[in-house]
């Protein structure tokens, strides 16, 4: 079987590498950070926009299309790929972490879990098995298998369940797709909040269970940074170096490059775009909010060291305009700039891990973020 993961360049001073994930649909240059596209688009974005931004990959969430339009109508149209017209990769998430936002209207029993539609109340009951079926008929090229976490912090029986839990359906996944012949990759994802004894556990199984890749998940959700990192520095030396791993729905930069410093090779976050449609942009200098009245007469763009369109062609004064309107174009703009902004930064990581020089790049942006001003 050809691997789906080389590691082209190491760091030498850290975990740090540049490597290519292969799939049915492209090669993914890592660290790699994939725009969330939910219902199968980046929000206020085109594909075009995307793929003219740099994107490699995007995130869509399977919970999602499994209520609408349907997995076995997107597999009638000729699956994901053809039916958002999107002809790199793809990776679908397992809707574990619906189990864990949307609590109150789902039930976690052995066998899978239960749950009412957030939309009209129709009562499913997933399988992990269902789960990988789902993506499959999706045809998506880097599938995450079902988890459970549970939120921080939470009593230590409560987080062990939850890693039996996971451990459970993570071998029941592994097993079913082995039916598949042709198929995209399959991942597993580990559990056990900060608690490093039961994160171990869960590393061990799943490492054991020899998955494409690992998915790093239940962090990112209140614990301390010193926890965080942590917990991916003794990872770091549990998961195997020959495999990706992904840490889930991580956004902030200075947390990715302390990530990317301990061996992680893919993010995804909706931090970029829900931020930028909210009015909150990020620059080289740290975050700026252009609902600020200080910016009503800003010829400047928002970040002078940012080739993105919307710096190149407008002030800061105008996007503020935009904003206060509520125009379309507003989202649209924003997100440009934000998205621009971490696709450039990973880039630039990418380069540095090349180069040998992360832990200088590394040092650039946080001190700039630390001592700017937007």
């Amino acid at each position: 079987m050809i691997p789906s993961f080389t590691i082209e360049a190491a760091d030498p001073a850290s975990a740090a590498r540049a490597g290519i994930i292969s799939t049915k649909h492209g090669p993914v240059e890592t660290p790699a950070f994939a725009p969330v596209a939910s219902q199968g688009t980046v929000k206020a974005l085109s594909h075009k926009d995307v793929e003219d931004l740099g994107a490699q990959i995007i995130l869509v969430n399977s919970y999602h299309l499994f209520l609408r339009p349907g997995p076995d109508t997107v597999r009638s149209l000729g699956g994901l790929h053809d039916f958002i017209s999107w002809r790199k990769p793809i990776l679908t998430d397992s809707g574990g972490y619906q189990i864990y936002s949307m609590s109150s209207l789902a039930k976690v029993k052995p066998d899978g879990v239960g749950f009412s539609s957030h939309l009209d109340g129709t009562k499913y009951f997933l399988k992990p098995e269902d789960v990988v079926d789902i993506q499959v008929k999706l045809g998506s090229d880097i599938m995450m298998v079902l988890d459970y976490f549970v939120p921080y912090p939470s009593p230590e029986d409560v987080v062990r369940e939850s890693v039996e839990t996971t451990s459970r359906w993570a071998r029941r996944s592994r097993d079913h797709v082995r039916r598949y012949e042709n198929r995209g990759l399959l991942w597993g994802i580990t559990q056990g909040s900060v608690t490093w004894d039961l994160r171990r556990q869960s590393t061990e199984v799943l490492v054991g269970l020899d998955f494409d890749g690992y998915a790093i998940g239940g962090l990112g959700i209140g614990e301390a940074k010193s926890q965080l990192v942590e917990i991916l520095e003794r990872s770091d030396g549990l998961l195997p170096k020959e495999k990706p791993r992904y840490l889930m729905g991580m956004g902030y930069v200075q947390d990715i490059l302390e990530a990317v410093e301990r061996g992680v090779d893919l993010f995804d976050c909706v931090l970029p775009t829900r931020n930028a449609r909210n009015g909150s942009l990020f620059t080289s200098r740290g975050r700026l909010s252009i609902k600020n009245q200080k910016y009503a007469r800003d010829e400047r763009p928002l970040d002078e060291e940012c080739g993105c369109y919307t710096c190149r062609h407008f002030s800061r004064a105008y996007l503020r305009h935009l904003y206060e309107r509520q125009e379309i174009s507003s989202a649209i703009l924003n997100t440009i700039h934000n998205l621009h902004f971490y696709l450039d930064i990973f880039a630039k990581i990418r380069q540095s891990i090349s180069s040998h020089s992360f832990h200088r790049l590394k040092s650039n942006i946080t001190n700039k973020f630390k001592d700017g001003t937007p």
